[in-house]
């Protein structure tokens, strides 16, 4: 049973995980538009010369160009995405110790709605940010988040949590005999 400072403090983290998807979301969107309205398609400028450069580049496909034109198509995955990273986020527990799994949940879905808006309001991707010294493809500052907070999330999982941790994941609903089962299960190996 929830106590009172309980739903206090999951409200807060909510509120907080929204304010992080927001501010992420924004930053992404603001460079883009200056992106834009600065530089022209297919015209760049060095950051680093020879390992860092700025390239406008307008993505009408998904990773490195790959299926131009399925804007439905991506659409219809990114609602599978945020309809399941939603389910995600309102499963993990709201205790400071899973505070790490909030923000990446939160920086993925502020990545793929960075680049679902671009989709849905201009058809492509604005692209932007290229290392030249490995010839990378060109991406953006949603791409970053999605990548970043999904490497941390797959660290945070497999290294850090344990798996008593990570139960609230289980799509099984508990019963008493259930938890009951574990427990045995549990103290069985442990003997």
């Amino acid at each position: 049973m929830e106590t009172k400072n309980t739903k206090k403090n999951s409200l807060k983290m909510l509120i907080a995980d929204l304010c992080i998807c927001i501010v992420a979301i924004l930053f992404d969107q603001l460079t883009k538009v200056h992106i834009r309205a600065t530089l022209p398609v297919s015209s760049s400028y060095d950051v680093i010369p020879g390992v860092l450069e700025i390239l406008h580049h307008e993505n009408p496909g998904a990773s490195w160009g790959m299926m131009k034109g399925q804007t439905t198509l991506f659409l219809i995955i990114a609602v599978i995405v945020v309809i399941g990273l939603t389910f995600f986020a309102t499963r993990i527990p709201q205790e400071k110790k899973y505070r790490p799994l909030n923000i990446a949940a939160s920086l993925i879905l502020a990545g793929a709605l960075g680049n679902t808006i671009d989709r849905v309001a201009k058809k492509t991707v604005t692209d932007f940010i290229y290392v030249s010294l490995i010839n990378f493809p060109i991406f953006n500052v949603a791409d970053i988040y999605i990548v970043v907070a999904t490497i941390g999330l797959a660290i945070l999982i497999l290294f850090v949590y344990k798996d008593e941790d990570l139960r609230f994941m289980e799509f099984r609903k508990k019963t008493e005999k259930s938890e009951k089962t574990v427990d045995a299960e549990e103290k069985s190996e442990e003997d």
